[in-house]
């Protein structure tokens, strides 16, 4: 599977700043983990396809690994529920910018798309846990970060 011509993808490292900027910055890891839940229901549609048969199970994995991350910065937060509900609430284009990023494009273009949201991610998580006080939030960001990496891995040897 060859992602084709790469010069038309969305940059995914700008659209996610742009809707970062909406939040203070200790609310932005509860709007990621909310793209990460996104992300989980796109694994499981990806591993439906008839095309890539052969890499369900792996695909399957991938939509795991986004829930776990999901769970664990929401855990990080006492009322996080509550306040990603509020975060999605006031941003209702959420959906649509989501789905507007992988809308009308072929699933390698797809797959590329993901990957380097799993390595943006992972640097973001990273960047969150610098800043980070405590050592075991400190732990889960980085935990967070080699769960996207390797979703990373896997889309990118799909696509090899």
């Amino acid at each position: 599977m060859s992602p084709q011509d790469t010069s038309e993808l969305p940059n995914v490292a700008a659209v996610l700043a742009q809707v970062l900027q909406r939040l203070p910055l200790e609310q932005q890891p509860l709007l990621i983990a909310y793209a990460e839940r996104l992300a989980a229901l796109r694994y499981r549609d990806w591993a439906t396809q008839p095309e890539v048969t052969a890499h369900r199970a792996r695909l399957n994995e991938c939509a795991e690994r986004e829930e776990q991350i999901a769970g664990r910065i929401e855990g990080l937060f006492a009322d996080g529920a509550a306040t990603q509900r509020a975060i999605v609430a006031s941003n209702p284009d959420l959906l649509e910018i989501n789905r507007t990023l992988f809308a009308g494009r072929p699933l390698a273009q797809q797959f590329t798309i993901q990957a380097n949201g799993e390595r943006l991610g992972a640097a973001t998580w990273r960047a969150f846990a610098q800043r980070e006080t405590d050592a075991s939030r400190r732990d889960v960001l980085l935990a967070c970060a080699e769960l996207e990496e390797a979703s990373a891995v896997v889309l990118e040897s799909i696509l090899a």
